[in-house]
């Protein structure tokens, strides 16, 4: 009796151990999500493929006019957690 109470035990620490682990990178790829950094970097990639693109096709100022989806981009990383929390706020109520 007293083995089992211990092996259950056991399987009980690691399963926490499990948990805490996972926890830990949930929690770091959610901070990559929401970082500042993350956003920068989609923010120049998105204007230099744009921009790249364009060029390509011939478009005239290819560099100011890839500046038009980059800003929606970034307005897009403002605007969505604000919808987010919006969403969950009225989905609680349910």
């Amino acid at each position: 009796m007293e083995d089992e109470i211990v092996a259950r035990l056991d399987s009980l620490q690691s399963e926490i151990g499990a948990i805490r682990e996972r926890n830990q990178r949930v929690e770091g790829d959610k901070a990559w999500e929401t970082s500042w950094q993350r956003r920068l970097f989609l923010l120049l990639a998105t204007y230099l493929l744009t921009a790249i693109v364009f060029a390509a096709i011939g478009v005239e100022h290819c560099f100011r006019n890839a500046l038009i989806p980059t800003l929606g981009y970034l307005l897009s990383t403002f605007t969505l957690p604000l919808l987010k929390h919006r969403y969950l706020q009225r989905s609680d109520s349910y």
